[in-house]
């Protein structure tokens, strides 16, 4: 009988996080949440049955680090880990404060870079999976995204690298990059109507993202039938990215 498959989701009680919680707990893996916020996991932990729910800060790369370690040691395996931890900052570089820029930093690249390092640890010996969350933004010049956009940039440069890095490890490293999405994260942007229809706007699908959809992907790319797929930056993301409409010109 095939072993429980373990994965560990950092930011898993957010938005998109949360959903491929769901998702990859019913497919019946033993999936581990990490998260700053206690009620919330709790919250989580009374909603999705059988998953293992700790408080872990993943900006703090040492504590990734021991913390991976631990999930490794006791349940004797580590088939891969998504990083849904992040932010969203609009601001244009003169209203950015260096206080926006490095917390911006920290919450988006700082915890992408501490789940590569601490899964690179834990699966070099029998390879796995490890999932970052880019965005749209970094792949296409947006007013008023400059410190998210290099952000979220640098979490490309940095995915790509290591999936170069780990190839020969059975270490496969991926992208998701969405658009805008329904979470309590955009809540600034789509509880607005005013903005909620300017960036409806901007997707060429003509709406913006919901979170399982962004989950499913994800899912994929941590689970599912991706075995010869690393190093690759998917856009969920309505085809802001990539596409332009007759309309949009």
């Amino acid at each position: 009988m095939e072993l429980e498959k373990v994965y560990v989701i950092f930011g898993g009680t957010g938005g998109i996080g949360s959903h491929v919680v769901r998702r990859l707990a019913g497919d019946g893996a033993k999936v581990v949440v990490a998260a700053r916020t206690r009620d919330r996991l709790d919250d989580l932990s009374a909603a999705v049955d059988g998953i293992e729910t700790h408080r872990v800060d993943g900006t703090d790369i040492g504590a990734v680090d021991d913390f991976v370690a631990e999930i490794r040691s006791r349940h004797g395996r580590l088939d891969g880990i998504v990083n849904c931890v992040g932010s969203i900052l609009l601001k244009a570089a003169h209203q950015t404060s260096e206080e926006d820029w490095r917390t911006t930093l920290a919450a988006n690249l700082d915890s992408a870079f501490a789940v590569v390092r601490a899964g690179a640890k834990a699966m070099r010996r029998d390879g796995g999976a490890i999932v970052l969350m880019s965005s749209a933004a970094a792949r296409v010049g947006m007013p008023s995204h400059e410190a998210i956009a290099a952000a979220k940039a640098g979490v490309i440069g940095l995915g790509r690298s290591a999936a170069a890095s780990y190839a020969a490890n059975g270490i496969r490293v991926n992208i998701v990059a969405p658009g805008l999405v329904d979470t309590p994260m955009a809540a600034g942007i789509t509880g607005n109507p005013l903005m909620l229809k300017a960036s409806e706007a901007m997707h060429p699908l003509g709406r913006i993202g919901r979170p399982e959809e962004v989950a499913e992907v994800i899912a994929w790319l941590v689970a599912g039938d991706s075995a010869w797929v690393t190093g690759q930056v998917i856009g969920v993301d309505g085809g802001l990215a990539s596409v332009r409409t007759k309309a949009a010109r």
